[in-house]
């Protein structure tokens, strides 16, 4: 289960990677489409860490994932909610900040799933 939780969260961060590109390249925001599938793909990836997590079948490492990709997940949803729905540009700083995070969660089911 961590593992596909790691494959769906590498795709995940892919998209996230082309999302900063068209965000850091102009003065724009990725598309919508972009940003609801790398939406939808983050919460499977979550989910199934979270499950993993509950029935206490992923090591320790996997909760600390799980706090800091909601964390991310709290800024993504500040982004689209609050910056895209307004059609306002996402300032770069909670970019980065939603980055940082989603990598450290990211590297912990890295070390969970692999380690």
């Amino acid at each position: 289960m961590l593992q596909t939780a790691a494959i769906l969260l590498l795709i995940t961060a892919l998209g996230g990677l082309v999302m900063a590109g068209i965000r850091f390249a102009g003065k724009r925001n990725p598309p919508a489409w972009l940003a609801m599938v790398h939406g939808l793909l983050a919460a499977s990836g979550l989910t199934l860490l979270l499950y993993a997590v509950l029935t206490g079948s992923a090591p320790p490492l996997a909760s600390l994932a799980v706090v800091l990709l909601l964390l991310a997940a709290g800024g993504g949803a500040v982004m689209s909610l609050v910056y895209k729905w307004h059609d306002r540009l996402l300032p770069s700083w909670l970019v980065v900040g939603h980055a940082v995070l989603a990598i450290g969660g990211f590297l912990c089911v890295l070390a969970a799933a692999f380690g």
